[in-house]
């Protein structure tokens, strides 16, 4: 929960006999456990959704490359799956999940990671598949002050809270990390919300979740967040609500967070066909144009070959770019009465050494001919 790094596995996965709608990548908030998301599970579940899950901890939203090595893990257990069937991909972010572990997905999926700048584009499937992104009481802004909120926002344990004295050991802990990473803040900050913008180019559905009495995830920051994403041409979908606690909109509007749910994910399997028939027709009409090309290819090449078989004269033109003329037929002794004059005064119109090439040349295509 303290450290680095986390954890992801199948809350839910239907085997190959069963009907699978898609998966839920579930990015869970700080200090989740199992037992605290298998509502949503079944939930994902019950709409026909596998889910993976992965419970990030709290110091991968102060380290990147921590965040960036369990991404990776996300990455290529979900390549796995979708190279074997794939489906549409939906992103459910809680919380801090976008900065502890989210947007480094997204920068692996479009080739743009720091720490895994390398991978090439190994990882498109991945993208091609994402159809959806859910923002529950998320994103939540990477401010100085940030630590010290987590662990003093009583929405974080389910459980009894500490004693006062482990509370006051906490919010000093926090403290002692923002003083450490101030100079790094603004940085990672800039590169968090830079990601989630540039998730637009996906061109999949947002629905994003928030309450205004919200003190992790302040209800103007998400407004913020989502009036932008509209501006760069996003479908998105923002529901707020008077009084929800952080992580609890499901708890506590459960018939409107699963209309919600509900009509996001069916617009995210929509979307996930619409590009599958967009990419089959380009491949059919791609395959098309390659038959096309391959029937006209070896008439073109036709006058080439002769010419090759009769001399080397890099400088003779491909006949098959010119009309070609019977030299026996009855234009061709027309045109070469007119055109050859037998005696010009004063002119020696025999063909000499340098020019037999040439006409032996020719003479070997006129026979191949007939």
């Amino acid at each position: 929960m303290w450290g680095l790094g986390g954890k992801h596995y199948w809350g839910r996965k239907e085997g190959s006999e069963g009907k699978v709608e898609g998966i839920v990548v579930v990015f869970a908030w700080m200090f989740s456990e199992p037992s605290h998301v298998k509502k949503y599970v079944d939930f994902y579940s019950s709409l026909g959704w596998n889910s993976l899950v992965c419970h990030s901890q709290f110091l991968n939203m102060f380290f990147p490359d921590k965040a960036a090595a369990l991404a990776l893990e996300i990455v290529n257990e979900l390549l796995e799956e979708l190279k074997a069937r794939p489906c549409p991909v939906v992103f459910a972010s809680f919380s801090g999940g976008p900065k502890a572990c989210a947007y480094k997905v997204l920068q692996i999926i479009d080739g743009k990671c720091e720490e895994y700048c390398n991978l090439g584009g190994e990882y498109s499937l991945v993208r091609d598949c994402v159809s959806g992104h859910i923002f529950d009481s998320s994103p939540v802004d990477f401010t100085s002050d940030m630590g010290t909120r987590f662990f003093l926002s009583p929405a974080f344990f389910t459980t009894p809270p500490p004693p006062p004295f482990v509370r006051w050991l906490a919010h000093g802990f926090a403290s002692s990390l923002e003083s450490l990473f101030l100079s790094n803040f603004e940085a990672q900050r800039a590169n968090l919300w830079q990601t989630l913008y540039a998730s637009v180019s996906i061109g999949a559905p947002y629905l994003i979740l928030c309450s205004e009495d919200d003190d992790i995830a302040p209800c103007e920051t998400i407004r913020n967040f989502a009036q932008r994403l509209k501006d760069l041409g996003g479908d998105v979908k923002l529901i707020t609500w008077s009084s929800s606690p952080h992580v609890g909109h499901y708890r506590h509007h459960p018939k409107e967070y699963k209309e919600a749910v509900t009509e996001v994910l069916s617009k995210s399997s929509f979307v996930y066909s619409k590009r599958t028939c967009q990419v089959k027709s380009e491949k059919t009409t791609t395959i098309e144009h390659s038959n096309c090309k391959n029937y006209e290819q070896p008439r073109e090449r036709e006058g080439g070959d002769l010419w090759e078989e009769g001399g080397d004269d890099q400088n003779v033109p491909n006949i098959s770019t010119r009309t070609r003329i019977n030299g026996h037929g009855v234009l061709g002794e027309i045109l070469s009465d007119v055109c050859v004059p037998k005696n010009v005064e004063g002119w020696d119109m025999s063909m000499g050494p340098r020019h037999s090439p040439r006409l032996s040349l020719t003479k070997s295509v006129r026979r191949s001919r007939l």
